[in-house]
């Protein structure tokens, strides 16, 4: 359904404006604005994916659950939190989606269900911590466990981003470097040695066919390039192919393991926080599922829900899990024959990430100087290729 932006005036003559979705025309928004005692006074069709175009970044949305826990535990109402960060939101595409998730609980939705409606701003773990939060009367406690829970993912994912900086760094210079050699360099050479009538060993003819190409087919070069990254990002959407390619990253001989560890720290960190949050052990293996991201750990999940189903405990299928290391599986066991799993489970997983973390640095230890070996020798065989045939005519002078 269309979402129209709108101008309306209160009953004591202030004026509000904001965007409406899942409306069907101006008159039901006229209606819907009038129950909560507004007047409406102009309003616009707005394209309701507007909103998803328009980055709004993760730490964002941490420091709305936390300040949203803060208002709430204080003893303001949701309404009132609410109107509150919508007014000193200094991220307009963020304010929009605050304003219209309060118009949504003013006209009688459940807080899940009016942020459910923006799911590409909010994730399926936040939006099951607000459901368990409303449901058991601890709103405040489960969004402080997930404003928790997304820094640790963020904090995770900005680690592995620094981490990984400097080989892609070097990786794009390198690329730089070759490419501004085969445009400007290469073409020089070329005509010199064919003024001096010189005979160009193999590495320079590929060295020559690589930069003609390169100038003069860019224009196809291009958009044989954007279609190739389009077409992979298609292929990654279809299921049997990402089921390939999932089960290949976490089969791949250096990077598989930490893979692995990555995924399974996802999936039992959601885990721990939706058990800690009072949501029952299936509904969370299901929501965990989808926080993994990776159809075998999917598959994997499916099989402890069902066990789960037919009375099992958690450690029994867990043990099972091949992606799930068997530490926390020990912990699993141990934490429910104590009655205390997501403590234990939470404590396993903040482990795993101290792994992953160390991992990391000794995978980069090991990428580093081979990677500068790889660039060096591909650098080394372009200006090879270029003074080989300069060497060859200063011998037939001498």
């Amino acid at each position: 359904m269309p979402a129209f932006e709108y101008t309306a005036k209160d009953i004591g003559g202030n004026i509000q404006t904001g965007i409406y979705t899942d409306i069907g025309s101006v008159r039901e928004l006229r209606l819907e604005l009038k129950k909560m005692g507004y007047k409406l006074l102009k309003a616009k069709r707005k394209n309701k994916n507007a909103v998803k175009r328009t980055k709004i970044k993760q730490s964002e949305i941490v420091a709305f659950a936390y300040e949203f826990a803060g208002m709430y535990s204080a003893g303001l109402s949701i309404i009132r939190c609410l109107e509150t960060f919508e007014s000193q939101n200094d991220n307009p595409a963020f304010k929009e989606v605050i304003g219209d998730v309060r118009k949504q609980v003013e006209a009688g939705m459940s807080l899940k269900e009016a942020f459910e409606t923006h799911r590409e701003v909010f994730s399926d773990f936040f939006l099951g911590m607000v459901e368990a939060g409303e449901t058991g009367g601890k709103l405040s406690d489960t969004l402080q466990m997930s404003a928790r829970y997304l820094e640790k993912q963020a904090d995770l994912r900005s680690k592995v981003k620094a981490a990984f900086a400097y080989p892609i760094t070097v990786v794009i210079m390198c690329l730089l470097i070759v490419t501004a050699l085969v445009i400007f360099v290469i073409p020089v050479f070329q005509k010199l040695y064919r003024q001096l009538h010189i005979d160009l060993p193999g590495p320079t003819l590929m060295l020559i066919f690589i930069s003609e190409a390169v100038r003069n087919y860019w224009w196809i070069l291009v958009p044989s390039i954007v279609g190739i990254v389009l077409g992979v990002k298609y292929l990654y959407s279809v299921p049997s192919v990402r089921e390939k390619i999932d089960t290949i990253k976490l089969k791949m001989p250096v990077f598989g393991k930490l893979n692995r560890m990555i995924v399974a720290s996802r999936f039992i960190r959601t885990l721990a926080m939706m058990l800690s949050s009072g949501v029952g052990i299936v509904e969370a293996v299901e929501l965990s599922k989808k926080v993994a991201n990776n159809f075998v750990m999917r598959k994997h999940a499916d099989d402890i829900r069902d066990k789960l189903m037919a009375g099992s405990s958690l450690s029994e299928p867990l043990s099972k899990c091949d992606i799930i290391p068997p530490m926390i599986q020990q912990l699993a066991c141990a934490g429910e024959e104590a009655g205390v799993l997501p403590d234990m489970l939470e404590k396993g997983v903040d482990f795993l990430d101290i792994k992953v973390e160390r991992a990391i640095n000794s995978l980069l230890i090991k990428i580093e100087p081979i990677l500068s070996v790889v660039l060096g020798l591909v650098v080394g065989m372009i200006l090879l290729g270029v003074y080989l045939p300069m060497f060859d005519y200063m011998g037939h002078i001498k």
